[in-house]
């Protein structure tokens, strides 16, 4: 049964990867949420675990504790931009360090104790494809997906299945940081941002048994912003 299937969600105390771990308690999932800091979800299959996942070395500890898991949402991120001539060594390898070293840190971890039919959904960016001013954040964000797609190879005789979900501009305190540059992000031809639920939607479908043949995909949730 899908409440018996428990779920690790990072970044669950905001934005996406709030979004993430409600929409997986609102369809019965049990989720582990990981964050430095505690999300506002009162139910009673949620369960938090407190870590800075920057700190790479902290990862496999917890994954101990952690025991078996179904599956893995990385949806822990943040953005600096800077313009080429600009770039701040230390903030490249900070994004680095969350989005790629954590990814892979955690699925090298939690792979052991995975049961075959496990899912992995990694969350992307649509400026994975590029962007003015982003080039460090657009790197690290397509070295998920390369990533992905070399997990979804390795992993499809068990039937585990490796995906990343790549949103445009989403209603996030992400968007309105300022880490951005000083002009607003481009909205989508949708003619609004992408709403954190949409987001959701997806990765709760791609964490489901429906979506048992979809592996090794980048699927944007862009509003038009890829064409």
């Amino acid at each position: 049964m899908e409440s018996e299937k428990r779920i690790v969600v990072t970044g669950a105390s905001s934005g996406i990867g709030h979004a993430i771990a409600q929409r997986l308690l609102s369809d019965g999932y049990r989720v582990v949420g990981l964050s430095r800091t505690a999300p506002d979800l009162a139910d009673p299959r949620f369960e938090h675990r407190a870590v800075d996942l920057g700190d790479l070395g902290s990862i496999s500890p917890l994954a101990f504790e952690l025991g078996a898991v179904d599956g893995l949402v990385h949806a822990a991120g943040f953005m600096k931009t800077a313009p080429l001539g600009q770039l701040d060594a230390a903030s490249g390898e900070a994004m680095w360090r969350l989005h790629v070293g954590a990814s892979a840190a955690l699925a090298d971890a939690l792979l052991p104790a995975m049961p075959d039919g496990g899912r992995i959904v990694l969350i992307g960016s649509r400026v994975s494809d590029g962007a003015a001013g982003r080039s460090q954040y657009a790197a690290a964000k397509a070295a998920m997906v390369g990533m992905a797609r070399s997990w979804a190879r390795e992993l499809a005789p068990r039937g585990i299945t490796v995906n990343v979900v790549s949103p445009a501009a989403t209603e996030t305190p992400m968007l309105k940081d300022g880490n951005r540059a000083s002009s607003a992000p481009v909205v989508p031809p949708i003619g609004r941002y992408v709403k954190a639920e949409e987001v959701a939607a997806l990765v709760a479908f791609l964490i489901g048994d429906a979506a048992a043949a979809i592996t090794g995909q980048q699927i944007m949730v862009c509003g038009g912003s890829s064409l």
